[in-house]
């Protein structure tokens, strides 16, 4: 605990973020220098005047740096402990043996490892000196003394300036004990540092080498040594025998156990990424010792080999192949896992091995010329590591049931025979081995059934008391005399831990959490894995890793928050390269417009004209990927199909993970880029230019939109998601004028599109729409342009931009049009104000021919124009209301029917027709004036409507004003006025709540000044008298408030009748 108390309240934050401020504060520069250069001394009267300014922040400095000053005096103590602790080891004689007594012997051998690892990290502290200095003389300026602690503490800073040379000095008494301690481990660690071709020929975590004994259970005499970590071990050598290096010269045991460690490994972990380079360290200290020439030239033939990682790609190659197949196995006989779990242990313990070797040599080692410090594969071996992991979680009962039979039903019946036949047994021991037998015996498989809660770490801490008692050299029963009843209570142990403790065994055996220190490295890892195609499926390993994480921090440090920001950081980063990788292997050249280059080719080859340049390679045709002569022929998008396949397995390969409290979702990463990417291609492939104003037809965006919906309703084959909800999501957002980042959507595109490029270019006379194709056409004019009208106003277009739009999309792109009718009603009742006086006049004077001729020409004449515009804006909705009618669905359509009487906003939105536009209606009311009162209101909107119907006779003496039979209109749109006369009137008397059939009965006398054309001599102010008169039928036949008994009162039939006759006889004749 002191350990990581000071690690990470002191010297972490040190090593790693801003030293404290007084350290680097320009003012107290000079009195850190000088405190440091004094350091331990304390002169604070012979130089005040270098002390003046820390007398003025003397309150602050004790306040600031309490934390850190205090952290080191508990080191202080802590070395006191350990110092007393070891002392009385060596005053009891303590017998230490790992495989027999191994939880003494380990914990003794950690505390001594722990020691040293303190006291180096406590030298690497730079700045030690000055901030026990500077608190010191803070203190006593404030207290007028020095603390307390401080001449041992400035006394232990000093003399653990070289704290391996120190601490040898140290440990001469405790040699016996510590060495005795290490050679115990000749049994162990050199079985654990076998080669990978050993373990091979032994077929080492093999449950399919020997299937007669496949049932059987995994059994040693040294069970808790089995899954022991080699890295802690070399830890136990390295360190151990630094200590008490005489025995190096003494005890061949001791001896190859050392150069055993010194070959392995050129750097141990000390504490996180701090690292202790071994052959530098022990050159250092045993070159100015006398005769132990010979030790240094050990060090540097072991150097030369710990140089070399072959061994350990070897080892890294095998484990890959073994926790596959153990993997495979346990995953269709989980049952297995219980005599086999202590397999499973070994494979976690021998694989995270071999992975942190890896990290801490990549970063660390000196020689990068070669390859063994590179493993583009370890992304494998994490992945079957997280998969044994996986299987131990889910079939911890399964193992609980197991052990709880073996506990009660073998090993109770085993230690009781141990205990009857020992010679000699004290009251106390007996007394807590019987309580091992009747803990043993009580249990049964129906508690596992239950559910209840197994805990046995009151009989494991009961056991190494007992250690303890036996191993000393004056006990009854010395447990170095019976060393099976050790050996078989190690395996107990071992037993219960598989009921109670499978979490932290786990922890112990598998836990990589300090991959968290190395994110440079890490962040490498992984991107080699995305670059290899083999090993993308197991990319997934590395944010699993991250859950890992949870446990490199100390529960005495909860405010240490940067390995959590990290963490969580990382495994996002993961998740999102992952996601985004995935995307990049979808093909799509199989939208159609990729054949158009093959088209052409073969329509040039008919035709035998050879456009293509000579030596250019023959384009592939669609679907020759799938002609193969050779199965063994791999073409580039099956490369990209296994690709896109293995990194959607890892990808589904968990539904979620818990990283620190938050709960991470694969899948939805996936979601959230295919929205993403779906949602730019979307708007990508409408080609918007906004230059030169062209955008692709919306069939065709249609036909792509398809094409695209189909490629990625592929992925669900390979991972678990909704792509419908993908779709919903990214079409809904679609309909709306942005989406939900703010960029503009195909809505907003298409709506600009078609109201300032094509309604334009019709406003300006170089488009008309031809009711009798429903389509705005191209007129032929001095300057074409770039787009053909039809090809985006047909019906068919219209149609392919209701169903992307939808019926959001459309009410939009509605709203948008009645804006600008909105503004064009706008200047039209300006101008009905500029002639009200004139208007007033004329809608009292319908029978008197002159004087409405002599009004007349008071007018100003413009209103027709707008009108026209209105008009043609309402044809381009009734083409989207219609086509959007056309693709809504039935039920859709009979929903709207059943209440159109009642919600004429429901019906519109379906694309159904309503007397009264909604829409319309909505976009006027927002037009009233707060300066005019409501019958003001009113009365404009009367003198609109006769202003426009006595302006109509201007219009035959248009050249551009004849009907045509062809195309049911005129040329110059004016065939328009007749649904804008009709929906104007509606929305403008719906809003005044005026009758709607009067004033269109009163349009229809005020249009009969059209009689008085038939009156004109002028042949060019007639010369489309007849097509003019066709306006009246078209306003009536529109209408569904006006009738044709109603016209015949104003206008004679006849006359219409006479004019159909003209202009269809004109134009055979044109024809002609």
């Amino acid at each position: 605990c002191d350990l990581n108390c000071l690690l990470s309240v002191s010297a972490y934050s040190l090593f790693f973020y801003a030293k404290p401020s007084y350290l680097v504060d320009k003012n107290l520069e000079s009195v850190v220098k000088f405190i440091v250069r004094k350091f331990p001394a304390i002169e604070t009267r012979n130089n005040n005047q270098q002390l003046t300014q820390l007398q003025k922040e003397k309150s602050e400095i004790l306040k600031n740096l309490s934390l850190y000053y205090f952290t080191f005096v508990d080191v202080m103590e802590f070395k006191d402990n350990v110092s007393e602790l070891l002392n009385t080891i060596d005053a009891c004689q303590v017998f230490f043996d790992v495989t027999v007594n191994f939880d003494l012997t380990k914990n003794y051998l950690d505390l001594v490892v722990t020691y040293t690892t303190l006291m180096m990290l406590l030298s690497r502290i730079e700045e030690r000196k000055a901030i026990i200095g500077l608190y010191n003389y803070a203190h006593e300026m404030t207290h007028g003394a020095s603390d307390r602690e401080y001449p041992r503490l400035g006394q232990m800073i000093v003399d653990y300036e070289n704290p391996l040379k120190k601490m040898m000095e140290e440990f001469v008494p405790h040699g016996k004990s510590l060495s005795d301690a290490l050679i115990s481990l000749q049994m162990v660690y050199p079985r654990r540092n076998l080669s990978a071709d050993q373990w091979r020929n032994a077929q080492l975590l093999s449950l399919i080498s020997a299937p007669s004994t496949m049932l059987n259970p995994a059994q040693s005499d040294t069970m808790p040594c089995e899954y022991l970590s080699l890295d802690c071990m070399e830890k136990w050598i390295v360190f151990g025998f630094v200590l008490c290096h005489a025995v190096l010269n003494t005890d061949p045991a001791a001896l190859s156990l050392w150069k055993l460690a010194l070959q392995s490994s050129t750097c141990l972990c000390l504490f996180r990424d701090e690292v202790f380079h071994i052959h530098k360290a022990c050159e250092d200290l045993f070159v100015n010792i006398r005769g132990y020439n010979k030790r240094l030239n050990d060090i540097k033939e072991c150097k030369e080999q710990a140089l070399s990682g072959t061994m350990h790609r070897e080892r890294r190659k095998f484990l890959r192949s073994a926790l596959k197949e153990l993997a495979t196995v346990l995953s269709d006989q989980p049952g297995l896992l219980g005599p086999k779990a202590l397999f499973v242990f070994m494979a976690l313990s021998f694989a995270r091995d071999e992975i942190i070797w890896l990290l801490r040599h990549a970063d660390n080692i000196q020689k990068k010329s070669t390859d063994d410090f590179i493993d583009k594969h370890v992304a494998e071996l994490i992945f079957y590591m997280e998969e044994l992991r996986a299987h131990i979680r889910k079939y911890g009962p399964v193992m609980q049931r197991y052990y709880v039979q073996y506990l009660s039903g073998f090993d109770a019946v085993i230690l009781n025979e141990l205990v009857q036949n020992l010679s000699v047994c004290p009251e106390d021991e007996s007394i807590i081995m019987s309580s091992f037998v009747n803990t043993m015996t009580s249990l049964s498989v129906k508690q596992v059934e239950d559910g209840d809660m197994f805990d046995f770490r009151g009989m494991r801490l009961d056991w190494f008391r007992l250690q303890a008692y036996t191993s000393v050299s004056k006990a009854s029963l010395g447990i170095a005399d019976h060393r099976e009843l050790g050996k078989m209570m190690n395996t107990i142990i071992f037993h219960t831990k598989m009921v109670d403790s499978l979490v932290e065994m786990l922890v112990e055996t598998s836990d990589i959490s300090i991959f968290c220190f190395y994110s440079r490295a890490f962040e490498k890892m992984f991107q080699q894995c995305l670059e290899l195609p083999s090993q993308s499926r197991h990319s997934i390993s590395f944010p699993l890793l991250c859950t890992h994480f949870m446990s490199c921090t100390h529960e005495l440090c909860p405010e240490e928050v940067r390995p959590r920001n990290q963490c969580l950081s990382l495994c996002n980063m993961f998740l999102d390269e992952m996601a985004k990788q995935a995307l990049d292997f979808i093909s799509l050249q199989l939208l159609p417009k990729h054949c158009a280059k093959t088209i052409s080719q073969a329509v040039n080859k008919k035709s035998k004209k050879l456009t293509g340049k000579k030596g250019e390679p023959e384009r592939e045709k669609p679907g020759v990927e799938s002609m193969r002569k050779n199965r063994l022929l791999v073409t580039n998008l099956d490369k990209l199909h296994t690709a896109l396949s293995e990194l959607c397995f890892s990808i589904n390969y968990v539904p979620n993970m818990v990283v620190w409290e938050h709960t991470f979702t694969p899948r939805e990463y996936l979601t959230s880029h295919l929205e993403i990417r779906f949602t730019k291609s979307i708007v990508g492939m409408t080609m918007y230019n906004q230059a030169t104003q062209e955008i692709a037809k919306p069939s065709e965006l249609l036909t792509s939109v398809r094409s695209y919906m189909t490629v990625l309703q592929s992925i669900e084959n390979y991972v678990q998601i909704d792509i419908t909800r993908v779709f919903n999501n990214v079409l809904l957002q679609q309909t709306q004028h942005l989406d939900s980042h703010g960029e503009p959507t195909i809505t907003s595109l298409y709506t600009n599109w078609y109201l300032e490029t094509l309604l334009r270019q019709v406003s300006n006379g170089h488009i008309a729409y031809f009711p009798a194709m429903k389509a705005f056409v191209n007129l032929p004019t001095e300057n074409e342009l770039t787009f053909n009208a039809e090809e985006y106003s047909d019906i068919s277009e219209m149609r392919s931009l209701s169903e992307l739009l939808g019926p959001y999309g459309m009410k939009f792109l509605s709203e948008s049009l009645m804006w600008h009718i909105s503004s064009q009603v706008a200047e039209l009742k300006k101008l009905v104000v500029d002639n009200v006086e004139v208007l007033n006049q004329m809608r009292t004077s319908f029978d008197k021919p002159e004087q409405m001729a002599a009004l007349f020409k008071k007018l100003s004449c413009t209103v027709l124009k707008r009108m026209t515009i209105i008009g043609v804006i309402l044809s381009f909705r009734s083409l989207a209301q219609e086509a959007l009618r056309d693709v809504s669905p039935v039920t859709t359509r009979i929903l709207a029917n059943t209440v159109a009487m009642n919600v004429y906003e429901l019906s519109s939105a379906a694309g159904l027709p309503c007397e009264i536009d909604p829409a319309l209606v909505v976009a006027l009311s927002s037009q009233k004036s707060e300066n005019i009162s409501p019958e003001e209101e009113y009365k404009i909107a009367c003198l609109l409507m006769v202003f426009v119907a006595v302006s109509m006779p201007t219009l035959a003496s248009n050249v551009m004003s004849q009907y045509s039979p062809a195309i049911e209109g005129h040329c110059n749109n004016i065939h328009c006025l007749a649904k804008a006369v009709n929906q104007i009137a509606a929305a403008l008397f719906t809003i005044h709540k005026g009758s709607i059939e009067d004033r269109l009965k009163e349009f229809l006398l005020a249009s009969s000044s059209l009689l008085k054309i038939g009156q004109e001599t002028d042949k060019m102010t007639t010369r489309n008298r007849e097509s003019v008169y066709l306006l009246l039928d078209m306003i009536v036949q529109e209408s569904p408030f006006l009738t044709m008994d109603l016209l015949e009162s104003c206008f004679p039939y006849v006359l219409l009748r006479n004019a159909y006759h003209a202009v269809y006889k004109q134009s055979i004749s044109s024809s002609a």
